[in-house]
């Protein structure tokens, strides 16, 4: 199974669904050790790209990833608009004019999202941030083999673990860190929006799967 400008618009949209579904446990998570925004900033910038993936359809995985990356950039605060949008502008270079991803090119893009998030932030596994989620992920996901929802599945299994092991972590990035040994027993939120956003991924891959049974 391959994956089109279709499917990506499909996975898509069921993440927006799943960012406003858990808008008040990412706030509730940032409230115990941030400023408690990123729910909701993560909410605006999905809602906003729902808006643009109907104005603006994309042609290519690709562009559509690309779109991602403008939409978030230009509408998320705080530390996840940069850096998710970096992500997704890496992982949107990555696969290029491709007019299909299989699982490789699954994999392709999410260590160019990995390279970019950590180019931007400077964070590294431990340092209690969405790396810790996403690098297990990318490292799940280039081992998963060629079948694309089988990458995808992957990751998001590895990833839900990598934002697990945040919580007894001491923060060394971010808002979190000025709380020192405080930050530990909490789950860091934008680990948790990762793993999110990746299963959202998968179950829209798997979905779609079975719809073509």
């Amino acid at each position: 199974m391959t994956c089109t400008a279709e499917g990506v618009v499909s996975a898509l949209r069921a993440a927006v669904a799943v960012v406003i579904a858990h808008r008040d446990e990412l706030v509730r998570l940032d409230r115990e050790i941030g400023d408690g925004d990123h729910g909701e900033n993560m909410r605006r910038g999905f809602t906003a790209l729902l808006s643009r993936l109907d104005s603006e359809p994309p042609a290519t995985p690709g562009s559509a990833l690309k779109l991602v990356a403008t939409t978030l950039i230009s509408t998320v605060g705080g530390a996840a608009g940069p850096l998710y949008g970096t992500a997704f502008l890496r992982a949107a270079s990555a696969v290029g004019d491709a007019t299909a991803l299989d699982g490789p090119a699954v994999a392709k893009a999410l260590r160019g999202a990995l390279d970019g998030v950590v180019a931007r932030g400077k964070a590294e596994v431990g340092d209690k941030t969405m790396v810790d989620a996403l690098t297990p992920a990318v490292a799940a996901a280039e081992a998963a083999g060629d079948d694309m929802v089988a990458v995808l599945v992957a990751a998001a299994d590895a990833a839900d673990a990598g934002a697990e092991s945040t919580v007894p972590l001491v923060a060394r990035k971010g808002r979190a860190s000025y709380l020192g040994e405080r930050s530990a027993d909490h789950l860091d939120p934008g680990a948790r929006s990762t793993a999110l956003l990746l299963r959202a991924f998968a179950d829209a891959a798997q979905s779609d799967e079975r719809a073509q049974r």
